[in-house]
This record gives structure tokens, sequence and C-alpha cells, in this order.
């Protein structure tokens, strides 16, 4: 990230109409698949939209990043849970795509209870001409046949079709938060705010608890599980994230329920800013593995933090993400924005993180020098090759005409889920019902 950070430009953006936007189009997801081919955004109406990113030609080289709707399913409907009087929703909670091991690409969607496995493939032939049926597909008569055709394969207009080959319910009693594949592509876990559970993709009926915090009795229950994620090389080792705003490292070597973990990552608080509102800001909304393992980033409600595996007494770097609003935190407990789960993401390299805002701002730190930009993502830069200009909130005291104040700022217009390219610099930026993609300057 160098000088071209602030001049990204608009690859793309999929805009739904504001006027017919429904709460089942406000996006939920975001995830690029491990080859960024493929861009996957599930929604509060328990669908998923796949992109697919458009091949270079050589008339047109500067549309290679231009990523076009390849295929839309429904992945969950609504369901009722008639023993505890409960409505199950639909909107999908995290999407996690799995390598390709052949032609078809493969999913993980969650919603608060389930978690299915999608296969997303081609077709653009069709058999014809059958022996026992007709070509409109009706059962022949046997004894009209009097000779043996060869059936033969036929070219047809693309059709990508999406089936679920896998559905694990029933091992859940509280909200899943997070779905996790683990790197030896056989098995993945799946999280609930008081359990973590470990499944092989291939066995629907039968799971393994490997955390369980929920206490004998309830009302001693004094922290939640917020997120988790598998070690992106060793198969072993998982991380969670708590509300108290602590990470927990569990190595599965040591015990089958690793409810005792082998690290603890936890910054101890600062008296002199203790307030009312504390252990809601300190609690983590998202924790992620760097893609060489060696750190960790979390995200709470005012902080982006980088943590060193080897170091668990304080945080590597602490990055501000909007401390402007320290003093609105009063006027945001009413609103319930304070409890807004906010994710965060490494950039290919490890050197840049990212995560969102609110005003439909999104920040980015780059580790080595140390500058940081925000950027915004809203209908009236969303031309394409439009460039974004660094945005600036100002405090107090006299506004300049390019900074917005912290009074005006937005709060219903919130970027909660970003997703960067595994290995260019091409983001997708979720903004409410509308889906942003943007990339690096393109001479």
């Amino acid at each position: 990230m160098d000088e071209e950070i602030d001049t990204r430009k608009i690859n793309n953006s999929f805009l739904r109409d504001h006027n017919y936007a429904t709460e089942a189009d406000i996006i939920s997801t975001v995830e690029f698949n491990p080859t960024g081919e493929l861009l996957a955004t599930g929604d509060k109406g328990g669908r998923v939209v796949v992109f697919q990113r458009e091949q270079e030609s050589k008339n047109q080289p500067h549309r290679r990043g231009e990523y076009n709707v390849y295929s839309t399913f429904q992945s969950h409907e609504p369901e009722f849970d008639y023993l505890k009087s409960l409505e199950i929703e639909e909107k999908i909670n995290k999407i996690r795509w799995l390598p390709q091991q052949n032609a078809a690409y493969f999913l993980l969607s969650t919603n608060d209870k389930t978690v299915k496995l999608w296969k997303i493939s081609e077709r653009d032939k069709r058999p014809e001409g059958y022996n026992l049926k007709d070509e409109e597909g009706r059962i022949r008569d046997p004894t009209t046949i009097t000779t043996l055709r060869v059936p033969v394969l036929r070219p047809m207009d693309l059709m990508v079709k999406a089936t679920p080959r896998r559905i694990f319910s029933n091992a859940h009693t509280y909200h899943i938060n997070s779905i996790s594949v683990n790197s030896d592509y056989e098995t993945y876990m799946s999280t609930d705010d008081l359990r973590i559970n470990l499944w092989n993709l291939e066995i629907t009926n039968r799971s393994f608890n490997i955390v369980d915090i929920k206490p004998a009795n309830m009302e001693e229950l004094t922290e939640v599980i917020t997120a988790a994620e598998f070690h992106p090389n060793q198969c072993n080792t998982f991380v969670y994230s708590s509300s108290k705003g602590s990470i927990r490292l569990c190595d599965m070597r040591t015990s089958a329920l690793c409810d005792n973990h082998s690290k603890l990552f936890e910054e101890p608080e600062d008296p002199s800013n203790r307030s009312f509102f504390s252990e809601i800001i300190s609690s983590i909304s998202d924790v992620k593995f760097s893609h060489s393992g060696r750190y960790l980033m979390t995200r709470d409600y005012l902080t982006v933090k980088v943590w060193d595996i080897n170091m668990e007494s304080k945080p590597l770097e602490t990055y501000q993400v909007h401390d402007y609003l320290r003093s609105k935190l009063c006027s945001l407990y009413e609103n319930d924005c304070i409890f807004d789960k906010f994710e965060c993401v490494w950039n290919g390299t490890d050197s840049v993180l990212m995560t969102g805002s609110y005003n439909n701002f999104f920040r980015m730190f780059d580790r080595n020098t140390k500058r940081d930009v925000t950027l915004e993502a809203s209908r009236e830069n969303s031309k394409p090759r439009a460039i974004l200009k660094p945005r600036k909130v100002c405090i107090g005291g006299k506004r300049r005409k390019d900074e917005i104040s912290v009074d005006s700022l937005d709060f219903s217009k919130k970027i909660l889920h970003t997703a960067w390219h595994p290995n260019e610099n091409i983001i997708a930026v979720a903004a409410t019902n509308n889906l942003y993609i943007f990339q690096d300057k393109v001479n």
C-alpha cells in the first residue's frame, strides 16, 4: 500500500435500488474463494450470490477485474423450532469456500442453526438419444424399440447449478456466529455463543464438541464466544475470541476438549479509561490469522489490534478505527450501534489491514509505513473507474471544506463486512444492501 492507496478506483459496484430494497436484501457476509476468481455474498433473505471474475481479453485488458453474477441460489429458508417456540432466521451468517479440487466449486454457508455444503457446477452439454425414453423424457413402450441407439452429448447454453451436498444440523443450542475450514480440508468447526464443534465434511450426523464454556449455572455466565478461526497451516491449532476482550489459542493435540487454552492474549485495561461502556467496547467482534500464521488481528468497537502469537502480554500494534466516537458512546448505546459487529481483513501479503466504520466509511492501515486512510463506499462515487478520495472526520472547532463533522455521520450506514482478494489489491465492501468492488488504480 503505497501512494496509490489514496487513489483506489472503483472496479464495479452492484447496486440494488434503495426504493425497492427490503430487509432481506441487506448483505450479511462477503467472501472471496482461495483463488479470488469467485466472490460470494450472503444476505438476510437466506440467498447466496456468487460473482465470477471476467477473463482477460486482448481488446479490453482493463476489464480483467470486473465481477459479474455467476450464480444465485436460496441457501436457507426460515424455520420454526416447535420445541423451543423459536423462529430460526434464514439470514446467512458466514460463507467459507473450500479449495477447488475439480471443475466444481464448494462452499459452506450457515444461518443461526444449520451449516450447508453447496456444490456449484457448470453444464454446457446435454445427453440425447436415449433408448428407453423419448426426447421429451417420457418412457417409451419397450415393444416399439427396434434399434439400439448410442446416446450422444450435444452442446447447450451454459447452466450453473447449485446443489446442497451435505446438511449439518441439530448440533447448536445457541446461534452460530462463525465457521472455519481446517487446513487439512477434511474438517471444519462451527462456533456458537458457548460451544465450538468440530465436523468432518463427509459426516453430517456426528460432530465433536471441542470447546464448551457453558457454566453449570447460567446465572454465572460472564462471557460468550464471539468468533473462532483455524490456523492457516497447522491443523491442530485454532483461536477463539470472547466478549470480554480476550483471545484464546488452543491446541487439539493436548486434549479432546480444549477448555484449557494453550495461550491467552489479553491487554490489561488502563484504569484511567474505565467507564460504563468499557466492557461493551472491549468485546471482540472478529479474529483473523494472518496468511503466514504468525500474527492475529482482532477488531473491537474502536480499535484493530495485531498480536504476535509468540507474545501474549500485549498487542504488537494498535490502530484507532474511529476514536472520534469515544465521546459519542452514550448515544451509540441508546441507539444500539455500540453492539455492531465489525469484521476485519488482511491483504494478501499481511502488510495492510482493512475494516469498516460508519457513514459507509472503511479504513485501511499500512503496517510498514504506519499510514492510514479513510475511504467511502457510496452511490455518489460509484461510477466505474471513478477515483476514491480520502475522507476526514472533524471532531470540533473549524471544519475544512473536505472534512465531515462527527455530528453529521450517518450511523445507519455502516460497513460491517469486507473481503480482500487473496493475491491482488481488489477489495469487496458491503454497504447495507449494496456491494462495492474496488481495485488499485489501473493506468
